[in-house]
C-alpha cells in the first residue's frame, strides 16, 4: 500500500497540471487578435473553420475573440461573423524577407554592415551563367612567406587556378563603330581600304583650268604590338590617284602635243621600335618610306612631261632613351635616301633627275623634364648633312649643303581633354655654292588634340620643312603649313568633319612666296564596324606673287571604306 501511495500521487500531479497547461494554451490562443495589416500569428492554422461548419470553434477566431471565451468549451457561443470578411489561406506577402520586393508596398530597412564585413551576393538572374568549375590545384591560402611579408595578393589573382596567368580586362572602346582587328601572334592587326570616285576642276593646278572625273584607291595597315615589355608599331598608308582625262602640254613648237599621264601615287609608311633594355634604358629604331611626286603646279615640274617623276625617301634613325628620375634624355642619328625616277617628255625621250638625288645624314639630341602631372617641357636639336650623287645640278649649282634647327616646347596631357605638344624654334641651312644665299626662318611644329565635349573634338598640326629646288639661284623652299580641323559626332554613326588648312612657301632667292589655302568638309556614315560611306567636298587655292601662277580647284569625292 505505501508503495501504490507514491504512484497514485505522481499520476494525479501529472493529471492536474496537463489540465492546467491545456487550459492556459487555450486562453493563450483565444486572446490572439484576427489577422490584421496583412500579419497572421504563428499558432493560426491555415485553414480556418469556424462553429457554422463544424458546430464549434476548432482552431482559429473570427470577429472579435478578445471576450476571454476558451476554445472547445461547449457552453461558451461562438463569436458572431456578421459584417467580418473571412479569410482563407496565408495572406499576400506573408512569407516576404526583410529585403527585396513586396507586393504590400511595406517600407524595407536597409541592412547595416559594419566595416569589413562582407556583403552577401545577389541570387544569379535568369539567363546567367552556371558558376565555373575548376579543375586542378586551387590556390585556396595564403603562403607563410606572403603572410610574413605582408605581400597582397592581386585582386586578379584571387580565385584563380595555379599555373595559369589571369585574363587581361578588355579596354573600353572608344570607338563603337572602328575597326576590330585581329590578334597575329602578340600583333594587333588593322587594315583598311577606301575606293572614291568623284570629278576635280584643275587636277594640273595650272593657270587654264581643265577638269577631270577620277578615282582614289587607298589602302591602310596598322599593326600595333600588346607586350609587357618592349613594342612594336607599323603604320603603312598609301593612295593612287587616277584620272581619266589626258592633257596635251602648251604648244611650244618644239615638243609634241602629246597627252599628259597626271596620275599620282603617294605612300608614307613607318615601323617604330623600342626594346627595353632596363627599367630607365631603352632603344629605340624606325625605319620609313615615301613614295610621292611633286605637287602639281609646282616650279620644280620640268616642261613637256609626260608623266610625273616619281621619287622615293627612304630612312632610318636609331636612338637610345634614357631616364634620370624626372630628367629624360634622347639621342639618335639619322640616315635618308632620296632617288628619282628618269622624266619622260611628250616627245617619247627621257631625261635623268640624278642631280636630284642626294643622301642625308644628321643626329638629333632632345632633352625633356616632368615638370608637372601632364606637363613635360623639352629641348631638341638637329643637324645634318645633304651631298647629292651629281657635284653640278642641271643649271650649274653646288646643291650640297649642311644645317638643321634648335626647338622648345612642350607635350600636354590635361586630364585627357588637352594632348600633343608644341614647340617654336630656328632653322638654317648652308649650301657649299657661295651663289646660293643661306635659307632661314622660323620654325613651327605642333599637333595638338582638344576634346572639347564628349561629341566634339578639335585638332591642331603645323609642320616646318627646308625643301629642295632646281630653279637657278634659289637656294630652297621653306615651307610652312598649319591645319585646324573640327570632329563632330551628330549621331554615334554620322560624322561631320570641317578642316581649313593654310601655308607659305618661301623661295629664297628669287623672290618668290606662294600662299595656299584649303577649305574642306567630309561626312561620313558609318553602316557598322566593316563599312563607312564617305562623301568629300574641298576647294584649293594658291595665291603667288608672280602674275601668271595662281590657281584654283574644286574637288568632290564619293566613297566607301572597307575594314577590318
Amino acid at each position: 500500500m505505501r508503495a501504490v501511495s507514491p504512484c497514485l500521487g505522481m499520476v494525479l500531479a501529472l493529471v492536474a497540471f496537463d489540465v492546467r497547461f491545456a487550459q492556459a494554451q487555450t486562453l493563450t490562443t483565444a486572446l490572439l487578435r484576427p489577422v490584421r495589416d496583412g500579419f497572421v500569428s504563428p499558432q493560426e492554422s491555415p485553414l480556418r473553420r469556424t462553429s457554422e461548419q463544424t458546430g464549434d470553434v476548432t482552431s482559429g477566431t473570427t470577429g472579435d475573440a478578445g471576450n476571454g471565451a476558451r476554445l472547445g468549451d461547449k457552453d461558451t457561443p461562438a463569436p458572431s461573423r456578421i459584417g467580418n470578411i473571412p479569410t482563407y489561406g496565408r495572406p499576400a506577402a506573408s512569407g516576404a524577407s526583410t529585403s527585396g520586393y513586396d507586393s504590400l508596398n511595406r517600407t524595407r530597412k536597409k541592412p547595416k554592415f559594419y566595416p569589413g564585413q562582407a556583403r552577401p551576393k545577389p541570387p544569379p538572374g535568369p539567363g546567367s551563367r552556371a558558376p565555373a568549375v575548376l579543375t586542378g590545384p586551387v590556390r585556396l591560402s595564403v603562403p607563410p612567406s606572403e603572410t610574413a611579408n605582408k605581400t597582397p595578393i592581386p585582386p586578379a589573382m584571387a580565385g584563380t587556378v595555379a599555373g595559369q596567368p589571369p585574363r587581361k580586362r578588355l579596354r573600353i572602346d572608344d570607338d563603337p563603330f572602328g575597326a576590330v582587328g585581329d590578334y597575329a601572334g602578340g600583333l594587333l592587326v588593322k587594315s583598311a581600304i577606301e575606293l572614291s570616285g568623284g570629278y576635280d576642276t584643275n587636277p594640273r593646278r595650272s593657270a587654264a583650268a581643265k577638269g577631270s572625273p577620277f578615282y582614289v584607291l587607298a589602302p591602310e595597315f596598322l599593326a600595333v604590338s600588346d607586350w609587357e615589355r618592349h613594342a612594336v608599331v607599323a603604320d603603312l598608308r598609301g593612295s593612287f590617284a587616277g584620272y581619266g582625262n589626258t592633257f596635251p602640254p602648251p604648244a611650244d613648237g618644239t615638243i609634241s602635243s602629246a597627252p599628259v599621264d597626271i596620275d599620282r601615287p603617294d605612300f608614307t609608311g613607318h615601323i617604330d621600335g623600342r626594346l627595353d633594355v632596363s627599367h630607365d634604358t631603352r632603344l629605340l629604331g624606325q625605319m620609313r618610306l615615301r613614295v610621292s611626286t611633286d605637287n602639281p603646279g609646282s616650279p620644280n615640274i620640268q616642261a613637256g612631261l609626260a608623266r610625273y617623276p616619281v621619287f622615293t625617301t627612304i630612312g632610318s634613325t636609331v636612338g637610345v632613351d634614357q631616364n634620370f628620375n624626372r630628367l629624360q634624355l634622347s639621342a639618335g642619328g639619322t640616315v635618308d635616301r632620296t632617288v628619282y625616277t628618269d622624266s619622260k617628255l611628250t616627245d617619247g625621250s627621257s631625261t635623268g633627275n640624278d642631280d636630284r638625288n642626294f643622301n642625308q645624314f644628321g643626329g638629333v639630341g632632345r632633352v625633356s623634364y616632368d615638370l608637372l602631372p601632364g606637363v613635360k617641357p623639352f629641348a631638341e636639336v638637329e643637324g645634318d648633312s645633304r651631298v647629292h650623287d651629281v657635284k653640278l645640278d642641271r643649271s650649274g649649282f653646288q646643291r650640297d649643303s649642311s644645317g638643321g634647327y634648335v626647338r622648345a616646347g612642350s607635350s600636354f596631357e590635361f586630364s585627357r581633354l588637352l594632348t600633343g605638344e608644341i614647340s617654336v624654334g630656328y632653322a638654317a641651312r648652308d649650301y657649299v655654292d657661295p651663289r646660293l644665299n643661306r635659307l632661314e626662318g622660323l620654325l613651327v611644329a605642333s599637333s595638338l588634340t582638344w576634346t572639347a565635349t564628349p561629341l566634339t573634338t578639335a585638332k591642331f598640326y603645323s609642320t616646318t620643312s627646308i625643301d629642295e629646288t632646281t630653279l637657278p639661284g634659289v637656294s630652297g623652299v621653306l615651307t610652312h603649313v598649319y591645319t585646324v580641323e573640327a570632329d563632330h559626332d551628330f549621331r554615334r554613326w554620322l560624322t561631320g568633319i570641317g578642316k581649313f588648312t593654310w601655308g607659305s612657301l618661301d623661295y629664297q632667292g628669287d623672290g618668290r612666296r606662294d600662299k595656299i589655302y584649303t577649305v574642306s568638309g567630309d561626312l561620313i556614315y558609318k553602316m557598322n564596324r566593316s563599312l563607312w560611306i564617305k562623301g568629300t567636298l574641298r576647294r584649293d587655292w594658291l595665291d603667288s606673287n608672280l602674275p601668271g601662277n595662281s590657281t584654283a580647284s574644286t574637288v568632290a569625292l564619293v566613297g566607301v571604306r572597307l575594314q577590318n
